[in-house]
């Protein structure tokens, strides 16, 4: 912290209270939040505000100043229906004053006024918020804006099982070059199939197990499209990019994983739960998933060796026209509408204050995500966490995230309509990949590439 941060931090902290003040009366405020996606192990991502409100009723005592700030929260496990309850309640207006969702909701939500930019009511000059990595700053932006403060961050990886490789053939040194081999391009996708094959056919593991990807939709399948040199947006228009060709690739190798029978075609749908238990328990060969897996399954799924059993790569490139890669998906604090201007100052810098560091490492660690500036990874309970510093160097700084398009999740739905009606056989992959092309054009006309 410079010495100039300091003061301005204070002011803001002043001007929050000076804003509806009367005299010496106590101000009462009462800040909702509302996080979707949230399970067992992330809890911080509201208790957070919890903390950050204790800190700023501490700071306004010493000031002199009575602040007491009530925190409601309220968590989804889903994202379903965390998204259809707020926007009733925001039709019904009662929408809470902090949301912790994905970043690619601020473009639609932007667009539709549910929320405001963060940036009006907080300084991303100052610390914490500026020691936040500028790629996840730029992650919760949108037409020029900071829309959020990102909450966390994570990358998406292929598992290997080492157990499995080994009972194949592979030798320690091979099992350890293979982060770098898949890195390079030197290990595709295919070269991926044929490992599980091998595996299926030497007994080594069940027939169908030998690919376990995630088992609904979500970020992860765009990882295959740029795998086969896939572009999800334009750099120079920001338009979205349908590439034909990326999409038959990864369409066609799906199919294929089904037609090898080392995934099969019923997979899409089977049980989160059951999932977990054949990731946790060895019995997929390979399978990929998110970083902050890894605190499921030694907390919860009874993986006990993970570093012994388990190597962990980039998502392999698929042919020579795509690379090696990883998607982060950070969920990001939002300012909804719905608050008050003093309600909005006061939610704002909650949300500045649960982006410190040392607060912010406790989400990190006990649900295995990524940390968002580089200050907290030298946090000790943070530095000290193996999973969480080998992820950090050896994957997310190949990560890239979904576009905050509004029209994404247009091109999103059709996408993953015909990867499922390609894979499951209902269509051919030429068709799927016209019918995407049909529908996306039809609906989004000059606003989307077709390359």
């Amino acid at each position: 912290m410079t010495i100039l941060d300091k003061p301005v931090r204070l002011g803001l902290g002043a001007a929050l209270l000076s804003c509806c003040a009367v005299s010496a009366l106590a101000q009462d405020y009462t800040i909702t939040v509302w996080s979707g996606g949230t399970g067992d192990d992330s809890n911080y991502r509201y208790d957070a505000i919890g903390m950050a409100a204790e800190i700023l009723e501490r700071e306004a005592e010493i000031r002199g100043e009575e602040l007491n700030i009530t925190v409601e929260s309220q968590a989804w496990s889903g994202w379903d229906d965390f998204k259809q309850a707020f926007t009733l309640a925001a039709e019904a207006g009662n929408a809470p004053d902090i949301l912790v969702s994905g970043h690619e909701d601020i473009g639609p939500w932007s667009e539709a006024g549910l929320i405001v930019p963060i940036e009006d009511y907080t300084f991303f000059d100052v610390w914490p918020l500026s020691s936040i990595y500028p790629n996840l700053i730029d992650v919760a932006s949108y037409n020029g804006q900071i829309w959020g403060v990102p909450q966390d961050a994570e990358a998406r990886v292929m598992y290997w099982s080492i157990p499995a490789l080994e009972a194949i053939g592979w030798s320690a040194e091979e099992i350890e070059s293979l982060p770098a081999r898949v890195e390079s391009g030197e290990f595709t996708l295919y070269d991926m199939l044929d490992a599980v094959k091998q595996m299926q056919d030497e007994g080594v593991i069940e027939a169908g197990m030998g690919f376990g990807p995630r088992v609904s939709n979500g970020p992860d399948y765009w990882q295959f499209y740029q795998s086969f040199g896939g572009e999800m947006a334009d750099p120079e228009t920001g338009k979205l990019v349908v590439d034909t060709e990326a999409l038959t690739g990864m369409y066609q190798f799906f199919t294929d994983a089904a037609e090898m029978g080392v995934v099969s075609d019923t997979h899409l749908g089977t049980e989160w739960d059951s999932w977990h238990q054949n990731a946790a328990s060895g019995n997929y060969g390979v399978w990929h998933g998110g970083t902050w897996h890894y605190a499921q399954w030694t907390n919860q799924f009874g993986l006990e060796d993970f570093f012994g059993t388990v190597q962990y790569t980039l998502i392999p490139a698929g042919d020579e026209n795509g690379r090696a890669n990883s998607i982060t998906h950070p969920l990001v604090y939002l300012l909804t509408s719905a608050a008050s201007e003093d309600e909005a100052m006061i939610a704002a810098e909650l949300i500045a204050i649960a982006s410190e560091p040392r607060i912010n490492a406790l989400h990190a660690v006990k649900s295995a995500h990524l940390g968002i500036s580089e200050a907290e990874t030298l946090v000790p309970i943070y530095a000290d966490d193996r999973w969480l510093s080998a992820a950090s160097e050896r994957l997310a700084p190949h990560t890239n995230a979904i576009p905050n398009n509004s029209d994404f999740g247009t091109y999103w739905t059709a996408m993953f309509d015909g990867l499922e009606a390609s894979w499951t056989g209902v269509t051919s992959v030429e068709d799927a990949v016209s019918e995407v092309e049909a529908n996306v054009t039809q609906a989004l006309g000059d606003d989307v590439i077709v390359r």
